[in-house]
């Protein structure tokens, strides 16, 4: 067993049994190899695994921040590996859009009105409505889908959904040199965003749904995606 996999291993052990919870500090590096019997060196790329994978945050010098504290952050290792994988084609643009379209119109169908994600994602709408470049545009667009998803309660979806962030953010931006007006494409997204809100302050999840499915693979048809991407 890999180091860092003997590291996670113990801190899944010590979370379980309740001897550690988010937010608590890791042993010393000394101190923790000594524990798990292996040298401290390896127990510092340990952590630096951890930490690339979200698991661990690791602070240096003195002062309330020192040290290594276990946090949450799903995201970080997906997301990279998704950046890669799409970089590299072996995961296709169609099918992380067809994945946006099963999550979202999920999440969607389930919002909750009365939601704080849902009130931000109104806001990040007001935002829309005064940006002018295309790559602001697209950093607010995916902000206010990453608030829809978390307005449905779900945090694997919400996880799903902010691992997918930088990636969606990188293709929809590459596309736009496809599309024959952005500004006209700009006005109908954010007429299709008011929509979408409409729809679940209503709660009508169904049409909701129905209209992140279409506000999606519109974007992506008109792009040059083909029908049904």
């Amino acid at each position: 067993m890999r180091t860092h996999q003997l590291v996670l291993q113990w801190i899944e052990g010590q979370l379980s049994s309740g001897q550690l919870a988010l937010g608590g500090r890791l042993p010393a590096e000394r101190a923790l190899a000594e524990q798990l019997q292996v040298s401290r060196t390896s127990v510092r790329e340990a952590i630096r695994v951890l930490e690339a994978m979200g698991v661990l945050r690791a602070g240096v010098g003195s002062g309330p921040d020192a040290g290594t504290v276990v946090i949450a952050d799903p995201t970080a290792a997906l997301g990279s590996a998704l950046r890669l994988h799409v970089a590299t084609s072996h995961l296709p643009v169609k099918d992380i859009v067809e994945t946006r379209v099963l999550l979202e119109s999920w999440a969607a169908s389930r919002a909750r009105p009365e939601s704080p994600a849902l009130a931000e994602a109104a806001r990040l709408l007001e935002q829309m409505d005064g940006c002018a470049g295309t790559e602001a545009f697209l950093a607010l667009d995916v902000r206010f889908h990453l608030a829809l998803a978390d307005a449905a309660g779900n945090a694997v979806v919400s996880a799903m959904m902010g691992s997918l962030r930088e990636a969606i953010q990188d293709y929809a931006g590459r596309l736009t040199g496809n599309l024959p007006d952005w500004d006209s494409t700009a006005a109908r997204l954010r007429a299709e965003h008011r929509g979408i809100l409409a729809a679940i302050a209503s709660h009508d999840g169904g049409r909701a749904a129905q209209l992140v499915a279409d506000h999606i693979e519109g974007y992506y048809r008109e792009a040059g995606l083909g029908s049904g991407a």
